[in-house]
C-alpha cells in the first residue's frame, strides 16, 4: 500500500474543507477588520479542541520525554531550513543586507553546524530574521484584506493566507526528500517542535484575557503591522496595508 502523504495541497484543501464547513456561521462584525467573525469563532473553536485533544498532550510527552539539548538541536534543524526562504523574503522586500545574512547562516549552520542541528551562525554574529510571504506582499502594497482564522493554524487574514500556502509550497521537502514517509514525519516532527516551544503560552492568555478571540486577533493585527514596517509602523491614523 502507498503512504499516504501530507503536503501543502492536502493541508489547503482540508482548511478549505473546514471553512465551507462553517461558512453558514458567518456574520457581520463589528470590527472592521472582522466581517466573518462568527465563521471565526467556530474555526476558533475547531482549533482550540484539536489542541486541547491532540496537539497540546502530544507536546507535552515530547518535552517530558525528550531531552532539552535535543529538543534544540531538532529546533536549530528546522529553524535552520527555513533561513533559505527567509532569506529570499528579505530580498524580495528589498533588504539585500538581511537576505545575504539569512543566506550566509544557512551556508554556516548547513556546513560547521552539521546540517543545521548546532545554531553556529548566531554565535558569529549573524542575526536570525523572521520574514514569510505575507510580509513580502504587505511591503509590496498588497492590503491586509479581513481577519481569517485558518483551521488547524489560526489567526491569519486574507493576504496572509495566500502567503501562507507560497511559504508551504517554498518549503516543501518534496525537493530534498524523496521518500514520503520520511516527508511525513518531517512534518509531524515540525509541527510538535513547533507546539511544544508554545506550551505555556496559553496560560498566559488565558490569565489576560476575558475574550481569547478579541485578544488573539488584536494580538494578531497588530504584530502583523510591526513586522511588516520592521517595528517601525507608522501612525495609527496612517492607512494599514
Amino acid at each position: 500500500m502507498r503512504s499516504a502523504e501530507v503536503s501543502p495541497r492536502s493541508l489547503l484543501s482540508l482548511c478549505l474543507l473546514v471553512l465551507l464547513a462553517l461558512s453558514g456561521c458567518a456574520s457581520t462584525s463589528g470590527h472592521p477588520d472582522d466581517p466573518w467573525e462568527g465563521m471565526n469563532r467556530k474555526v476558533q473553536t475547531f482549533n482550540d479542541n484539536l489542541d486541547d485533544y491532540a496537539a497540546k498532550p502530544v507536546a507535552e510527552v515530547y518535552r517530558a520525554s525528550v531531552p532539552l539539548p535535543t529538543r534544540t538541536n531538532v529546533s536549530n534543524f528546522f529553524g535552520n531550513l527555513e533561513d533559505v526562504w527567509i532569506g529570499v523574503n528579505n530580498l524580495l522586500q528589498g533588504k539585500p543586507r538581511d537576505g545575504l545574512t539569512d543566506l550566509s547562516r544557512f551556508a554556516v549552520n548547513s556546513t560547521i553546524g552539521i546540517i543545521g542541528f548546532f545554531d553556529v551562525a548566531t554565535e558569529l554574529g549573524l542575526e536570525k530574521h523572521d520574514e514569510d510571504f505575507g510580509q513580502t506582499l504587505g511591503r509590496w502594497g498588497v492590503p491586509s484584506g479581513p481577519y481569517l482564522v485558518l483551521p488547524l493554524v489560526g489567526p491569519s487574514s486574507v493576504r496572509d493566507a495566500g502567503g501562507f500556502v507560497v511559504d508551504k509550497l517554498a518549503n516543501y521537502p518534496d525537493y530534498f526528500i524523496e521518500s514520503v514517509p520520511m516527508r511525513n514525519a518531517g512534518y509531524v516532527t515540525k509541527f510538535v517542535d513547533t507546539r511544544t516551544r508554545l506550551l505555556g503560552a496559553e496560560s498566559v492568555l488565558e490569565d489576560a484575557a476575558l475574550d481569547k478571540y478579541n485578544y488573539l486577533r488584536g494580538f494578531y493585527l497588530q504584530r502583523r503591522k510591526s513586522q511588516i514596517y520592521d517595528g517601525r509602523p507608522p501612525r495609527e491614523d496612517d492607512d494599514y496595508r
